[in-house]
């Protein structure tokens, strides 16, 4: 998954790249961390150090080094496929969570398949005395 640098903000959702980082840590170590809401509360910069600390322990107990970067904690520079060349700045990785709503994309395409539709256009009819509409 790629996010747009520029998008992150505006989206409210910061919490997703930490998210993406300690679930990379945490599949490093086989660990499972649970990070109560708000943290931000009962210490500056919470979030941060939980991640950059277990991201740190993943990269001194496995044999992967990239895990920590002390450069850029939590990003890794990674290569151009093609031509072999770095890209000019890193980028963070790690495992994501994507949530699927299967369930609001049936209820759309039924939304529709009650009513009588157009002969010419096949279009759903327009008012409910037809028994048109959605």
């Amino acid at each position: 998954m790629v996010f747009n640098p520029s998008g992150v903000p505006s989206r409210i959702n910061v919490e997703q790249t930490f998210e993406c980082s300690l679930r990379l840590a945490g599949g490093l170590l086989d660990k499972h961390n649970r990070i109560a809401p708000f943290d931000e509360r009962y210490e500056q910069e919470a979030s941060r150090k939980l991640v950059f600390s277990e991201l740190y322990e993943a990269s001194k107990q496995t044999t992967n080094p990239w895990v920590f970067e002390p450069e850029y904690p939590g990003k890794s520079k990674i290569f151009d496929g093609r031509t072999e060349d770095p890209f000019e700045q890193p980028v963070k990785i790690g495992k994501a969570y994507i949530l699927k709503l299967i369930h609001q994309v049936d209820d759309k395409i039924h939304g529709r398949s009650g009513g009588h539709y157009a002969l010419v256009t096949q279009k759903p009819l327009r008012g409910r005395a037809k028994q048109g509409g959605q």
